[in-house]
């Protein structure tokens, strides 16, 4: 019996609908990171991006623990001498909570071509309308979620 490797014309890909709702960051990113690589499914293999896609709605309400919102920092230079900027984890919550999601899940990615490929099927809304109707997804609940 042979060993199956999956390839590119093999994949079979699905649309998963994820509402981020009192989930707290690293717990929806490492399973939202594990879908887009393709882990949950039985063929999974390492070299071949045969991940599913995925939809988060309500970015902006996703769980935060401990003292995060004030501790936590991003930072970015400008390649500048002095130009370190950094912000606060509760001023990008306020902005621009999509990114926080989008970096965590990054994070949790493979650093190659391979993992810029498969953060490339994360498809994350501030609401709860997203503009994927079409591709019918299925709501997916994660382990993990607190009340």
């Amino acid at each position: 019996m042979k060993t199956f490797m999956a390839n590119s014309k093999t994949v079979d890909r699905k649309w998963y609908l994820v509402d981020a709702t009192n989930i707290p960051l690293g717990r929806l990113a490492s399973q939202v990171a594990s879908i887009l690589r393709g882990k949950t499914k039985t063929d999974f293999t390492p070299n071949v991006d045969n991940g599913d896609f995925v939809i988060v709605v309500n970015c902006d309400k996703v769980g935060i623990t401990g003292k995060k919102l004030t501790d936590k920092m991003y930072y970015r230079h400008s390649l500048y001498p002095g130009g370190l900027k950094e912000t606060a984890l509760k001023d990008l919550m306020v902005d621009r909570s999509d990114f926080v999601i989008r970096e965590a899940v990054k994070g949790m990615l493979p650093k190659t071509r391979l993992g810029r490929q498969q953060l490339k099927k994360l498809k994350l809304y501030i609401g709860a309308e997203h503009d994927n109707e079409a591709q019918k997804p299925v709501k997916i609940e994660l382990v993990g979620g607190r009340n």
